[in-house]
C-alpha cells in the first residue's frame, strides 16, 4: 500500500509510457510526467483529446492498456480495486465541474463526508471541518443545505471537501466550467492557493486560460502525447 516512508527524492507522481484504447481508437498514447511535491500544474488540450480520461487513470478509476502509475512509490496498477479505492480515499482529493454535493447533508456534513469515510475520530473531523470552510470563507454557512448555495458557494463547498483530509494529490476536473467569468477566476485562485497552503500538489484540467494561469507549469495534451508550455517571453 502507500509507503509509510516516502522518498522524497523522487515525485509525488510518475507516470511512464502511458497507453489507453478504447476499441481500436487509441486516447492516450505514451504519455510521461513527474509531477513533483507542492507543485500545481495545469493540462489543456481539445475537447476529446483525453484530459479527463488521464485524471482517471491517475485516480485509478480506470487501468491504461500499458504503462505505469505510481503514486509516491506505489503502482496503481499493481493494486486491485479495493486496494485503489483504499489509496484513492485516504490520498486524493478531488474536485469536479459538477459539485456533486450531496443535497441532504448540510455543507459541514459534505466537507467532512471524507472524514468519516476514513474514520477520522469525530472530534477531529468537526476541527478539520472548520478549519476547511473557514479557509474558503464559509465559516457561517456549515448548517446550510447545498441548495441554499450560489454555484461560487457550493465549488467553494467542493474545495473544502477535497482538502479536508489534506491529500498528497488533488485532482480538478474543469472545476470553474458552471461558473461566471468573475467567479471562475475567484475559485481558480482560491484552488491554488487552498491546495498551496495544504502542503499538496494538484493537476487541473480546463479549457480556461485564465484558470491554467494560476499553475506553476501548463502542459498541453494532444495525439502526439503531453508536452509542458514553453513560458512566455
Amino acid at each position: 500500500m502507500f509507503e509509510d516512508t516516502p522518498d522524497r527524492n523522487r515525485p509525488l507522481l510518475r507516470i511512464r509510457n502511458l497507453t489507453k484504447r478504447y476499441s481500436a481508437r487509441t486516447v492516450l498514447g505514451g504519455i510521461e510526467l513527474d509531477l513533483a511535491d507542492e507543485e500545481y500544474i495545469a493540462i489543456m488540450g481539445e475537447s476529446g483529446v483525453g484530459k479527463s480520461t488521464l485524471l482517471n487513470l491517475i485516480a485509478g478509476l480506470d487501468l491504461p492498456d500499458t504503462g505505469s502509475i505510481a503514486l509516491d512509490g506505489t503502482e496503481l496498477t499493481a493494486l486491485d480495486d479495493d486496494g485503489r479505492t483504499r489509496l484513492r480515499r485516504a490520498h486524493m482529493g478531488f474536485v469536479f465541474q459538477a459539485f456533486h454535493l450531496l443535497p441532504h447533508l448540510t455543507v459541514a456534513q459534505n466537507v467532512a463526508l471524507p472524514l468519516a469515510l476514513n474514520n477520522i475520530p469525530s472530534a477531529l473531523s468537526a476541527t478539520r471541518t472548520r478549519e476547511m470552510l473557514e479557509a474558503v470563507g464559509l465559516a457561517a454557512r456549515g448548517a446550510d443545505y447545498p441548495r441554499t448555495l450560489s454555484g461560487g458557494e457550493m465549488q467553494r463547498v467542493a474545495i473544502a471537501r477535497a482538502l479536508v483530509l489534506k491529500p498528497s494529490l488533488v485532482l480538478a476536473d474543469e472545476p470553474t466550467g458552471n461558473l461566471d467569468p468573475d467567479t471562475a477566476s475567484e475559485i481558480a485562485t482560491l484552488l491554488r492557493e487552498t491546495v498551496r497552503r495544504s502542503g499538496g500538489s494538484g493537476i487541473l484540467v480546463t479549457h480556461s486560460a485564465l484558470a491554467a494561469a494560476t499553475a506553476d507549469h501548463i502542459y498541453i495534451l494532444s495525439g502526439d502525447g503531453l508536452r509542458r508550455k514553453a513560458a512566455a517571453t
